[in-house]
């Protein structure tokens, strides 16, 4: 009678190299960049995820085919799912380009940042920056309109005056970027009551409304400003660089696609600064979906 064979045996290195091989292939799979769409990202704040829907609306209209990939964190987020083929194209700043990616020392003139921009990012990157979309979202220091009126605040160099009795409130990016808090508290010599709190964006306002903190940093066209009553702060020292809006889009997706360069030049100058802020408002305030919005907008401008 012939015995049963025992099972093989395969031995537990063996083993996790076949899982290790596994998990390896499902990576690659996963990250693999999806040639068949247009993958359109945005950073996760609320004029990120419109501007990244009024692209995918306006490219759709152009018969481009477009995948959605919103709300991805931030700057170096994007910039890296950017460069890896994760996503084709997003909506960056030249400020933050200039800054925050390519660690250059801030300048003031908008056209000279965005040529810097433009030709770094080709030559480090191979990623092609847009013609400018028209507005300008600079950082904005921003308190509310009850204590600007009180105590007579117009300029940053003002708000020094007072901060030391004061508490701040700051997003995680701005608490470390070459642009943002330690090189605006050495320029007007800012100095408060305790650390500035750091805070996901989505909380600041509120955090300024319900007097948590006494200023914030907060965009330019953030439409809540003037539904909450806020006072921005002129920057008299001028020390934010322009950030200018421009889509950021990979060589090779403007090589695959030949239509989309000249489809994203017929946005340029399109959105001016109030555009934008009524576009964050509807969102924001009046609590309108972003699809809908960016379509009215696309419509009223004939796009």
């Amino acid at each position: 009678m012939l015995k049963a064979r025992k099972p093989a045996v395969i031995p537990r290195s063996r083993l996790f190299r076949l899982a290790a091989c596994c998990l390896l292939l499902i990576a690659l799979v996963a990250c693999r960049p999806a040639h068949q769409r247009i993958v359109i990202g945005s950073k996760n704040f609320t004029e990120q995820a419109v501007l990244g829907e009024l692209l995918a609306q306006y490219l759709e209209h152009q018969g481009l085919p477009v995948e959605r990939r919103f709300y991805l964190a931030g700057t170096y987020v994007c910039h890296q799912a950017l460069l890896a083929g994760r996503i084709d194209m997003y909506v960056e700043y030249t400020g933050t380009a200039l800054a925050a990616i390519l660690k250059q020392p801030l300048a003031p003139d908008h056209a000279a940042v965005y040529q810097r921009v433009r030709e770094e990012y080709a030559r480090r990157f191979s990623l092609e920056v847009t013609p400018p979309l028209g507005f300008n979202n600079t950082f904005a220091i921003v308190v509310r309109g009850e204590d600007a009126r009180t105590l007579q605040l117009v300029t940053i160099s003002d708000a020094a005056r007072v901060a030391p009795k004061w508490r701040a409130g700051f997003g995680y990016e701005f608490m470390e970027r070459a642009d943002g808090f330690p090189g605006l508290a050495n320029t007007y010599n800012l100095h408060f009551a305790d650390a500035p709190r750091a805070m996901d964006l989505g909380l600041l306002y509120r955090a300024l409304e319900t007097k948590q903190v006494d200023l914030i940093a907060g965009s330019a066209t953030d439409g809540l400003i003037p539904r909450l009553d806020l006072r921005v702060l002129d920057d008299d020292k001028q020390y934010f660089p322009p950030y200018d809006a421009v889509p950021i889009v990979r060589k090779q997706t403007l090589q695959r696609y030949p239509a989309l360069g000249a489809a994203l030049s017929g946005l340029a100058g399109k959105i001016s600064d109030e555009d934008m802020r009524a576009m964050n408002y509807a969102v924001d305030a009046q609590h309108r979906d972003a699809r809908e919005v960016t379509g009215d907008f696309l419509r009223r401008k004939g796009l």
